[in-house]
């Protein structure tokens, strides 16, 4: 099978859940995960205002991502079997809770938020660049073991 960035984004959009990296003021190596939703062709998260992630990423800017893209199948219920990936770097803006970004994220994630906790949250836009990593995406499960099937590199376009 051949993947295309198309792919990519139709994974992204059925996922939900991906590990943030980003680097302190420091230069120190930082990851949490984090629920999403994709609005755009940009992964939108909500943080508390005083969490790393939202100081951290406001003060730089870039991010690195992997988004863990679950097989199914009967398989699934008898082995562990890994979550395919998508990898990709970003660059990362902080909106307040009350901007038109803040407001559209609020809406996809209001089910996990508590309106009590808007005003103390940072949304968090994403916008993927370059490439998209994937591994095992597309791929049956025993071909996953040979890198060369497994690995594709697609642009994020």
């Amino acid at each position: 099978m051949s993947l295309d960035a198309s792919d990519a984004w139709r994974a992204l959009a059925k996922a939900s859940f991906a590990v943030v990296s980003h680097v302190t003021p420091d230069g120190e190596p930082r990851c949490s995960g984090v629920v999403y939703t994709l609005i755009n062709r940009r992964l939108f998260t909500v943080v508390a205002a005083d969490s790393w992630k939202a100081r951290h990423i406001a003060a730089d800017g870039h991010v690195a991502v992997t988004v863990p893209v679950r097989r199914g199948g009967i398989l699934a219920l008898l082995f562990p079997i890994p979550p395919a990936t998508i990898t990709f770097h970003g660059a990362a803006i902080v909106h307040a809770p009350d901007t038109p970004e803040g407001l559209r994220a609020f809406e996809r994630l209001t089910a996990l938020l508590p309106p009590q906790r808007r005003a103390s949250s940072r949304v968090i836009e994403i916008q993927p660049e370059g490439e998209f990593l994937t591994y095992g995406v597309g791929v049956p499960l025993m071909r996953m073991r040979e890198p060369a099937v497994a690995r594709a590199h697609l642009p994020v376009i």
